[in-house]
């Protein structure tokens, strides 16, 4: 069996617990999550439609990875899955094989409610999803409110999914008195900051589909494309390609940040592993298993449109070189104050990878907290360790949520004859604040392959 550093195995969000100084040991920070709860209820119409089912399945995978006390789930699960996806073939199988506990009441913890009606104004922690078009979000449950018509689009319920658990760890874990009681939400179509995504906009229905992705690191942000793309109506899912490229194996950290991940995979290639859930899903899968850098040159039948999740500079200072026609990448916050902060961009923009991603970063040096020096203390590590662990990444599964669906949603909207975007920039922690800036030059002249819904 194989042994893993620390740095390995720590979940990346329970570090935050140890990075803020919230907890002055890693055992208290462990116990701390352990103490987060969270509920998610159905109604029975809710439940029979695949778009409800695919926010309820997307919340219940995220919040696994953050409410570690528990994931209680109740409604009626006993109907056929009515979404695409390699989980079962009843509602309640999903439920069960992505982490939730049907039945009991309601605990302690945040109340998720997918769709529904208005409920009764209450003290606690309660907020319904709402979706409709290319738009996703959620309110307090108690407003009488509703998304005006527009027939929603699978990353809709995605997105209101990853906001909403957002939501329920910055009211528990940030202990944020707004959380859970305002409107919180944007449209995939035009994220702006102009538009209310509670209001119709002139967005069209999904009817194109890709057909070929190349998608480059398939850790945090790598699988929550995937999850994205498998909630996808792709009638005949063997029409999509997708080349998977990545070096690394999944290791226990993995789980707490990737929504595809869990402990049955750790030790595996993280190529193959996916290209296994993919292939499930009935995707066409070809894999890359070299680092991704200046050396590589994509070929003219493959992929021209690339999805990239990697943290590295070295390898984004690439993504204009290689012959993609067109990338999509995100970036994520690293740092317990900016871990939900997402960066995305389109290439080639305005300014070359090289100038956008410096060559050799210079590495901080971390401010070692008192669990860091008890770790010290205890010898559970030496000073190298705490370094390295002290360095790595906080993380949490719906960051890269939210991000995805606003990667996928810039293909899907060049398919549709809509704007793309040079950047998009955004806090969860304050979503109205967000930066968008529309790409000035023209579209890349290629075709970049599409099937039909």
């Amino acid at each position: 069996m194989t042994t893993y550093e620390l740095s390995e195995s720590l979940h990346r969000l329970v570090k935050h617990a140890l990075d803020t100084g919230e907890a002055a040991s890693l055992a208290e920070a462990e116990a701390k999550f352990r103490g987060y709860e969270v509920t998610f209820s159905i109604g029975e119409a809710e439940s029979e439609c695949p778009l409800h089912q695919a926010a309820l399945l997307t919340g219940i995978a995220l919040a696994r990875r953050v409410f570690l006390g528990g994931v209680k789930v109740l409604g009626s699960l006993g109907v056929p899955l009515r979404v695409a996806m390699p989980i079962g073939r009843t509602l309640l199988e999903g439920v069960l094989k992505l982490g939730g506990t049907p039945g009991g009441g309601h605990g302690p913890g945040p109340l998720i409610t997918i769709g529904g009606r208005p409920a009764e104004k209450c003290d606690q922690f309660h907020v319904r999803t709402l979706f409709a078009g290319w738009r996703g979000g959620i309110v307090p449950a108690h407003h009488d409110v509703g998304l005006q018509p527009g027939r929603a689009m699978p990353l809709a319920p995605m997105l209101s999914a990853a906001i909403a658990v957002n939501e329920a760890f910055l009211h528990v874990g940030d202990k944020r008195p707004a959380a859970g009681h305002r409107p919180v939400g944007l449209s995939l179509w035009d994220p702006t900051t102009s538009v209310d995504w509670l209001s119709h906009q002139d967005e069209p229905e999904l009817v194109y589909l890709p057909s070929k992705l190349w998608v480059i690191g398939l850790g945090h942000l790598g699988q929550a494309y995937l999850w994205g793309l498998g909630l996808l109506p792709y009638r005949d899912p063997s029409k999509l390609t997708i080349v998977l490229q990545d070096v690394d194996r999944i290791t226990p950290s993995t789980d707490s940040t990737s929504v595809l991940t869990d402990a049955s995979l750790i030790g595996q290639m993280k190529t193959r592993a996916m290209a296994g859930w993919a292939e499930k899903r009935g995707f066409s899968v070809a894999i890359h298993e070299r680092i991704f850098d200046t050396s590589f040159q994509r070929q003219d039948r493959e992929p021209s449109i690339a999805l990239c999740g990697i943290d590295n500079g070295l390898g984004r200072r690439a993504l204009d070189h290689v012959g993609f026609k067109l990338v999509v990448e995100a970036g994520l916050g690293r740092g317990h104050q900016d871990f939900r902060s997402i960066r995305l961009h389109t290439l080639p923009g305005s300014r070359a990878a090289s100038e956008l991603w410096k060559a050799s970063p210079v590495s901080k040096v971390p401010t070692v907290r008192s669990a860091y020096q008890q770790l010290l203390d205890d010898h559970v590590l030496d000073r190298c360790g705490v370094t390295l662990l002290a360095e790595k990444a906080v993380g949490a599964p719906f960051v890269g949520s939210v991000a995805a669906t606003l990667v996928l949603a810039e293909v899907l909207r060049l398919l549709h004859g809509g704007p793309l975007h040079e950047v998009v920039e955004l806090d969860l922690a304050a979503i109205d604040h967000r930066s968008v800036v529309r790409r000035e030059i023209a579209y890349p002249d290629f075709n970049p392959g599409f099937v039909t819904c």
